[in-house]
């Protein structure tokens, strides 16, 4: 594809996203692309990374466009928002102009409107001085009293650091391979694979590589999965024998980490509220051969969890929550959380936890994890819940796992960030319930 049909193209990748407000852009990238089989895998890459530039970019660019011209817009087309994007990127308006040019599969012609929007951004740059804080760091009014609670004067360089573009990082499994041994592997396909520095267990790679077509990744020798998700199951240090329960085990990404510190011996169970999440990690589970686990359907009414009170080693809860530490890979999310979503979710949490302790035997661990970075849903909820709950209390990860680095294991549970740890953002607490 020419670099105008790739334009073309993320803008209706971009129309697509608009089109579908409740929708993750990633679902919506994927159906988008399954419908286009006909792009190839680079050009596929190159429409993600100029769609994905544009969300990481947009309340700037709204900021651009709207600034410049006295007519104050409702809404700002992504043919515009991709324009401003070239501008930002050092072209000029001319060499705009030029992929714009309506001719075949390139964006249609800029109306003389379109051109005098852009005109005014020809030599800025994407982030100025003068922009109000929330507009330079990309998040919404709203959440800025939460975040500047929770960083302080570390709020710009953590926020900063979320609209880098992420790495892709590799989990080994060793039910299959070593972490040396899915290197090499990897290194004669053609990746560019180094470890990572704080899981035992894994590998990245800078920017969007095309892993899952690699033989690889086929065979199982690894499985996609950011570091920082890796360390909460090697906080959790499941041994082989146990009965582990992973209450909120969506596609399994950390059912199968578990799995395979377990050895293949005891036994996970996989619970879930959405059907389709849980029947998605049938293939992950098959291709990494996986066989000690067990796949629960949560419903309404549900007796399941009443009838196994007291009955698991360990309770992995990975709460639903605002995933604001996954804003690096998932840009459209801080344009679609609201506050309320934030008082709904912390409601949900509470919940969850207290039917997640029933689970747990006397002297078995309960795991508190989310990808957020907000303390609400974090440090105070744990707080919340062992004010209610005497008979929990914390266990430091120097007690709970010998898997994580040191670095990690000098409190009672621990934090990640991009920007201090390279990793999304996490938190992860262990607390241990008391025998009688």
């Amino acid at each position: 594809m020419t670099p105008a049909a790739r334009l073309s193209g993320a803008i209706d990748l971009l129309c697509a996203i608009q089109n579908a407000p409740h929708r993750p852009a990633d679902a919506v990238a994927n159906s988008f692309f399954r419908e286009r089989r006909y792009i190839g895998g680079g050009d596929r890459r190159a429409i993600s990374n100029i769609t994905w530039d544009v969300l990481r970019s947009w309340r700037r660019l709204h900021w651009h466009l709207r600034a410049d011209v006295k007519e104050r817009h409702s809404d700002v087309s992504p043919r515009l928002l991709c324009g401003g994007m070239v501008l930002f990127s050092g072209k000029s308006l001319r060499d705009v102009q030029e992929l714009f040019s309506g001719e075949r599969y390139a964006p249609s012609v800029l109306t003389q409107r379109e051109i005098v929007m852009l005109q005014g951004l020809e030599g800025e740059a994407l982030t100025v001085e003068r922009q109000p804080l929330a507009v330079r760091l990309e998040i919404p009014d709203w959440i800025m009293p939460y975040l500047q609670a929770d960083f302080g004067d570390r709020l710009e360089e953590e926020m900063a650091a979320l609209l880098e573009s992420p790495s892709l990082d590799l989990r080994v499994n060793l039910l299959k391979s070593s972490r040396a041994g899915a290197m090499k592997a990897l290194q004669r396909e053609g990746f560019d694979v180094e470890e990572t520095r704080y899981s035992p267990w894994g590998m990245r790679l800078e920017g969007r590589q095309p892993v899952t077509s690699s033989q690889t990744f086929r065979d199982g020798v690894v499985e996609i999965q950011d570091e920082g998700s890796q360390l909460i199951a090697a906080a959790i240090g499941a041994q082989p024998g146990q009965r582990i329960l992973d209450y909120c085990a969506g596609a399994g990404g950390k059912t199968l980490a578990l799995a395979m510190t377990m050895e293949n011996r005891g036994q996970i169970v996989a619970c879930d509220v959405s059907r389709v999440r849980l029947d998605g990690a049938v293939k992950r589970l098959r291709r990494a051969g996986v066989h000690n686990v067990m796949r629960h359907l949560l419903v309404s009414g549900d007796k399941w969890a009443k009838r196994r009170e007291k009955s698991f080693d360990t309770v992995l809860v990975d709460a639903p929550c605002s995933g604001t530490g996954t804003w690096r890979r998932n840009p459209d999310a801080r344009l679609r959380l609201t506050e309320q979503d934030i008082q709904e979710l912390c409601v949900k949490q509470a919940h969850i936890i207290e039917i997640a302790a029933r689970l747990v035997r006397p002297g078995g661990r309960l795991i508190y994890a989310t990808c957020s970075l907000l303390s609400v849903e974090n440090y105070k909820q744990v707080s919340a819940f062992l004010e209610k709950h005497p008979d929990y209390q914390w266990l430091s990860p120097e007690q709970g796992s010998a898997l994580l680095p040191e670095a990690l294991r000098q409190k009672a549970h621990f934090a990640l960030t991009p920007y201090q740890h390279g990793t999304d953002g996490f938190f992860v607490s262990i607390l241990q319930k008391q025998s009688p």
